[in-house]
């Protein structure tokens, strides 16, 4: 993918330095072997059952850049770059609230009526919400969920980014991890064919994060990136580090998915 795509003309060094520095592992993911087992109903569940909670911690990592560049206390003071702000809250009022049908709709809610539509177990995830909801810390809960355990160790791995790394390394793994990826990926998993009525919810999740992310998200997160990093080498290089672990991260759930589904 290039940006030529996002209709967007605004270049930077570090920006092009980061894409360049990351191609071979963001390859690695789009042309994963993980898509082209995706060809019967049980195979697709077994791929929601693991990437419901990417969906879920992506809200997360998106939560965490809105509080981080916004001021989400009251009482109320301006607090962050104003081109990131409104960026952020954009992006936050669609992935959030996002208009489906005759009302309104976070896609992570969107994704669970896509599961139940398609036959996948739901009960992980909603016993980890649960769990979230009562209190636990994300350790516990995961653990308490049965969650799938690559799914588990990829949470952990995004929860690391949330509690401990620099808000220019969330936003650059919120910006090349998520949203410049998304696209790539869901366009091969849109490719599924078969069991259609058990899969409009989603595919109608995938055709909106395709449209949304790849013409919208994405030059906005790129934008916040740049407005983060500026001409500051040393951030650009941390972005790139925390990156290509976010990416290793991926590759290593898509590997775990696809090693079950071949067992199926």
């Amino acid at each position: 993918m290039t940006t030529d795509r996002y209709h967007w003309n605004r270049t930077h060094p570090g920006l092009t330095g980061l894409q360049q520095a990351i191609t071979p592992d963001r390859e690695m993911i789009v042309n994963h072997r993980m898509y082209r087992d995706l060809d019967r109903l049980d195979r697709i569940g077994v791929f929601l059952e693991h990437h419901v909670f990417a969906v879920w911690d992506f809200m997360s990592l998106l939560k965490s850049l809105q509080r981080e560049l916004t001021c989400v206390s009251v009482p109320w003071v301006p607090q962050g770059p104003s081109t990131s702000r409104r960026l952020i809250n954009d992006i936050v009022l669609t992935e959030e609230s996002d208009e489906i049908g005759d009302g309104y709709l976070s896609h992570f809610e969107l994704y669970l009526t896509a599961m139940a539509e398609a036959g996948a177990d739901t009960a992980p995830i909603h016993t980890f919400i649960e769990r979230l909801r009562g209190g636990a810390s994300v350790a516990e809960a995961l653990k308490l969920s049965g969650a799938p355990s690559a799914a588990a160790d990829f949470v952990a791995h995004t929860w690391d980014i949330i509690e401990s790394a620099p808000v220019h390394c969330q936003a650059a793994a919120f910006a090349f991890g998520r949203e410049d990826l998304i696209p790539d990926m869901f366009e091969r998993v849109l490719r599924i064919e078969g069991a259609q009525h058990q899969l409009t919810s989603f595919k109608d999740y995938l055709v909106r994060h395709i449209d949304i992310d790849g013409e919208q998200h994405t030059p906005m997160a790129m934008q916040m990136l740049i407005d983060l990093c500026a001409d500051d080498e040393h951030k650009w290089s941390e972005c790139a580090t925390t990156v290509r672990r976010a990416l290793a991260a991926r590759h290593e759930l898509w590997s775990a998915v696809a090693e079950e589904i071949a067992r199926i």
